[in-house]
């Protein structure tokens, strides 16, 4: 039950972290809102982390730690993007597909899924290629704004869950911090070599920090749920952050997005339900 309720607080922090997240990349450079949100939460997790004065894991779960954080700070960049060009009601589902990767991951290592979870991966991906589809009048099919930057951002929030598991399991709080170490240099390195004009306004530093806040209070949710429960389990609960997401942007912003889409969206939120339910 600890590790639902971990899940599920963690999928709430991402989509309201990622709602604001995607607001801000459609008005300031990308590399900003990441570099600023990345830095508040760094900040963040080394204050505990020195507080704990606990030592550091081994080199394998430092290295662990550090490819999650390759993996996030890339499928947070594509998602980002996508969420900017695209409409969060067809970008944020489509992401939520990286519940599949820690799936498969389980059934590699021993897992079998339910009945249900197969059935669910099913109707996820039918959804996926249901909401990734624009149908203009008079026009040939097109893939929708930022369906392309969702995949690959499911791929790497995929990729994301199954190495923060395991580095996780020495200690979650360094597990974080080196998750975000990692990202964070990554993206002072792009910064450095493309030198983007990283200036805020001062209406913007507030919602960018909290961007940072939350992302960081997830990945530390997430990071202590897959220690009480099944990372196959807890990462699909923490992937129904489109859920807050959507509905933040049908509230917010009025978003409309057509039929077939709305099918592929409650597709994908059901498959990842019956995933869930397995």
């Amino acid at each position: 039950m600890l590790a639902v309720a971990l899940g599920l607080a963690a999928s709430v922090s991402w989509g309201i972290s990622d709602f604001l997240g995607g607001i801000k990349s459609r008005t300031l450079e990308l590399l900003t809102v990441l570099v600023l949100s990345q830095g508040m939460g760094l900040l963040l997790i080394a204050v505990v982390v020195g507080v704990r004065g606990e030592p550091a894991p081994d080199g394998a779960h430092v290295v662990l730690a550090c490819l999650s954080g390759v993996a996030g700070v890339a499928g947070l960049a594509s998602f980002y993007r996508g969420l900017a060009i695209g409409a969060m009601a067809v970008v944020a589902p489509i992401s939520s597909t990286a519940a599949a990767i820690p799936v498969a991951f389980g059934l590699i290592t021993g897992e079998r899924p339910a009945g249900f979870q197969v059935v669910g991966i099913s109707v996820a991906i039918a959804g996926v290629a249901l909401a990734s589809r624009e149908l203009p009048e008079d026009e040939a099919p097109r893939l929708a704004a930022g369906a392309g930057l969702a995949l690959l951002s499911a791929l790497g929030f995929g990729s994301f869950f199954v190495t923060m598991d395991v580095a996780s399991e020495k200690d979650v709080f360094w597990a974080i911090f080196f998750n975000r170490a990692t990202s964070l240099s990554l993206l002072l390195a792009f910064a450095l070599a493309l030198r983007p004009r990283l200036s805020v306004r001062r209406p913007d530093v507030g919602a960018l920090l909290a961007i940072g806040a939350l992302d960081i209070s997830a990945n530390g949710l997430f990071a202590a749920a897959t220690t009480e429960g099944l990372v196959s389990l807890v990462a699909v609960l923490a992937s129904l952050y489109p859920v807050v997401t959507i509905l933040l942007a049908r509230l917010v912003l009025g978003e409309h997005i057509r039929r077939l889409q709305q099918a592929g969206v409650v597709a994908v939120l059901l498959g990842v339900a019956l995933i869930s339910a397995g």
